[in-house]
């Protein structure tokens, strides 16, 4: 079916329903970012392929609304779907429920997959909705018209021996109890992937990139239900999670452990991380309890053994930067070298290190005025070849046994322009700002984004995501519940918080810069003013001074450039070759 053929099917249905709006979002029933195959219904109805978005189809138009990052690509995929690109003004805002309520008459009817629909966003539906009496109910036009709809994941799961991750599973249940017990909840459901690793150190491959499991867990102060599809682990790993008071039940059991809660029990639930259909599920007495989930919070902070082998993650993840970045620059102009050929050969690069797993995210390759889309994927149709000029953005990551990186650098392939080296200067600017950071304990990630922003404004530029987000321990690039961006989150900075720092510039048609390093939380000092943090850096990869504006830099923001150089190149010369240790010598020069 085409795509226009797929949306006339779905109006056929929507139709039969008497339904007047439906709503397909980019999720699982895990509120996942990355998606099993089963699940990717925004790229099935509509050709799109970014990671954020929703559709909204009435019976005279549909669209699809997503933020800045994906405008030109969105413009470009969904060319000829009979779906029409709406921008976002704000990142991460669901803009789609005003359009809906200016939009569809009083008494109308809005249906979606409500495994696909967050609690939050079903709340915020119903509650902005109902004032004009339009109704929210639960409908799948996908499934009936998806031919060869590739079935969930089989792929075995695996656990973590507590010598490489610091902490027992029991230990874990334990914090997580203490928490439910501060808000009298007497259960509480985990649906999302990678609170459920953590909770239980498992992993698995069932989401491209994020090593997690397609599972749901059930706790109670004195037991733990693991829903998952028993074939995933062996006896020994099922016996291994008894001792730690986990009892392993089919995966697709989880709507009737839901159903059958005790009458007037209390479940404590987080909005965001799960799925509005199993909230309809509990029995009506059922008290819920919505907030964060605990271990969303203790994962973020990470123990003594996690913080090591990051440390050695990063260690092998530099040498491997350095390899692909000496590479390109001797290299380029010698030999074709396209964004797809480049990404290829970091990876064989990264496939060399002990304990590589796989990437972390798709790697953004982009060359020139591709690199002005951050989140731009290099395709068979738009994969450029790098010459010997303008500038070459690699964003990019690898999961490690145990421990993953997320890094990102612009190189310099010659012939800059003026403009191509102010702004990399006022984006290293940027980053080492909010690197040097020194800041009072209680901080929030807004605060952090606007200091990092600070040289990029007083220029007139700004970018239009995030400057940071949440990393986990061999899990998830993407992990909150910290992030430095605009909104007005409360999540105070904490001490083991892994965290990315990463400031941008974005010139359409010309070029992309973003610079790139994820930084750990520590103790700075205490004074009369109270206690005060600081960020350690943890990627180690050289940063490339050649177009830098000197004369743009603060001296604190010259010394930390040259002191953080000076460190990579100390931390990662034992495990280079004498000819790799010259260039990288040339490479980390002092300014």
């Amino acid at each position: 079916m085409t795509y226009i053929e797929k949306l006339s099917a779905i109006r056929e249905q929507m139709k039969a329903d008497n339904v007047h709006a439906y709503l397909i979002p980019s999720a699982d029933p895990h509120m996942s970012e990355y998606l099993p195959k089963h699940y990717k219904c925004i790229p099935f109805a509509s050709g799109f392929r970014g990671s954020a978005g929703t559709l909204v189809i009435t019976h005279d138009f549909a669209g699809l609304w997503t933020d800045s990052r994906y405008f030109e690509q969105a413009a470009e995929q969904l060319a000829g779907s009979g779906f029409e690109l709406v921008k976002l003004k704000v990142q991460h805002m669901p803009e789609y429920i005003n359009w809906l309520g200016e939009t569809l008459p009083a008494g109308s009817t809005v249906a979606s997959d409500e495994k696909l629909l967050s609690i939050l966003s079903g709340d915020l539906l119903t509650k902005n909705l109902s004032n004009k009496g339009i109704t929210l109910t639960h409908k799948d036009y996908l499934n009936p018209i998806w031919e060869d709809r590739p079935s969930l994941p089989t792929d075995p799961a695996f656990l973590i021996e507590e010598q490489h991750i610091g902490q027992s599973v029991s230990s874990k249940l334990a914090e997580v109890r203490k928490a439910l017990s501060s808000f009298q909840a007497e259960y509480h459901l985990v649906s999302s992937l990678d609170d459920i690793a953590w909770l239980f150190n498992i992993r698995g491959k069932d989401v491209n990139y994020n090593p997690v499991v397609l599972s749901f867990a059930l706790i109670s102060q004195d037991h733990a239900k693991l829903f998952i599809n028993p074939s995933k682990l062996t006896e020994a790993e099922k016996q291994a999670l008894l001792k730690n008071g986990v009892e392993v039940l089919p995966y697709e059991e989880i709507e009737t452990a839901l159903s059958r809660l005790p009458e007037n029990s209390s479940i404590f639930i987080d909005p965001k991380r799960n799925c509005f259909a199993y909230l309809k599920v509990l029995p009506a007495s059922v008290k819920v309890i919505k907030e964060t989930n605990p271990s969303t919070i203790l994962k973020a902070v990470k123990n003594n053994t996690e913080l090591a082998n990051t440390r050695t993650a990063m260690v092998k993840d530099g040498v491997a930067l350095t390899r692909f970045f000496k590479w390109i620059v001797e290299n380029i102009g010698k030999i074709k070298i396209t964004e797809l050929s480049a990404a290829a050969k970091l990876r064989s690069y990264r496939e060399e290190q002990e304990g590589f797993v796989g990437d972390s995210f798709t790697t953004i390759s982009a060359y020139k005025a591709h690199g002005a889309l951050p989140h731009y994927s290099a395709s068979a149709e738009s994969d450029a070849t790098l010459q010997p000029e303008s500038l070459f953005l690699v964003d990019s990551g690898g999961q490690y046994f145990y421990g993953t990186t997320d890094v990102t650098r612009t190189i310099s392939l010659g012939k800059n322009t003026e403009e191509e080296c102010i702004d990399y200067t006022l984006v290293l600017k940027g980053m080492i700002d909010g690197c040097k950071l020194r800041f009072p304990q209680g901080t929030c990630g807004y605060q952090i984004d606007a200091i990092t922003r600070r040289p990029i404004w007083e220029n007139g530029i700004n970018y239009g995501h995030g400057t940071g987000h949440g990393v986990g321990y061999f899990l998830n690039v993407h992990e909150g519940p910290q992030v430095f961006n605009p909104t007005n989150n409360p999540v105070a900075i904490e001490l083991g918080m892994i965290t990315s720092i990463e400031p941008g510039i974005y010139r359409p048609g010309k070029h992309g810069i973003r610079i790139e390093n994820l930084v750990h939380t520590i103790a700075d000092s205490a004074t009369e003013f109270g206690d005060f943090y600081a960020f350690e850096a943890l990627t180690i990869a050289p940063i490339n001074t050649t177009i830098v504006k000197k004369e743009l830099l603060e001296q604190s923001e010259i010394t930390w450039l040259n002191n953080y150089n000076a460190m990579v190149f100390e931390k990662l010369s034992p495990f280079l070759t004498e000819e790799e240790n010259n260039w990288l010598k040339t490479e980390t020069q002092a300014i």
